[in-house]
């Protein structure tokens, strides 16, 4: 009994850090014309080479498929009430995993030439922090790190973006080295049980 004392104050301690409040009736927003530009600046200002074309429609792409998923995910809550909806099969998308796949996918099919898009994974830092997924768009022949982190599960549906290094909230880390390690570690769990 104390047990599920101890995780349901977990969980509440959890949503008050992580709840955004309730989404607008209509669900969010998409980006004003100020902040789509803001975005695109920050995205010519990791470095030379970054075509302004592709910096623009990359902003302007993370701000319309954003909203347009937030629409087909159906959000009206903060992003825990959400996952749990949808881990309840009450709504059909929008975990954060989810939203990073979507948008890494929507980015790619723009074909940039002087941009790339990463998938990162921030692992749980404590026991109050879950696994969270994210797109990182960088310049081209530039790491992740170098990149800007593309969240639209963070704000319910609302997209927020800042560089990779100055994330207070996670540590990102490149998905497929997460996913590796993950497998790994089943695979030795595996290999014990037997």
């Amino acid at each position: 009994m104390a047990g599920w004392i101890v995780r349901l104050s977990g969980l509440m301690a959890m949503l008050a850090m992580t709840a955004c409040g309730t989404v607008p009736p209509g669900g969010p927003s998409p980006g004003t014309p100020a902040e789509v530009a803001e975005l695109k600046q920050a995205i010519l200002d990791l470095g030379p080479g970054v075509d302004p074309e592709e910096a623009a429609r990359a902003a302007s792409v993370a701000y319309s498929w954003t909203h347009e998923l937030a629409l087909k995910y159906q959000i009206r809550d903060n992003p825990i009430i959400h996952n749990t909806e949808v881990n309840l099969g009450l709504k059909p998308r929008g975990l954060c995993w989810q939203w990073a796949e979507d948008m890494e996918k929507r980015l790619k099919q723009e074909n940039f030439h002087t941009l790339v898009i990463y998938r990162a994974i921030a692992t749980p830092g404590n026991p109050f922090r879950l696994e969270h997924s994210t797109a990182i768009v960088s310049r081209k022949g530039d790491g992740m790190y170098q990149g800007l982190v593309l969240d639209p599960w963070r704000k319910g549906g609302i997209l927020t973006w800042l560089p990779v290094l100055d994330d207070p909230r996670y540590h990102w880390r490149p998905a497929a080295v997460v996913l590796e390690e993950r497998q790994l570690k089943e695979l030795a769990k595996a290999k014990l049980g037997k």
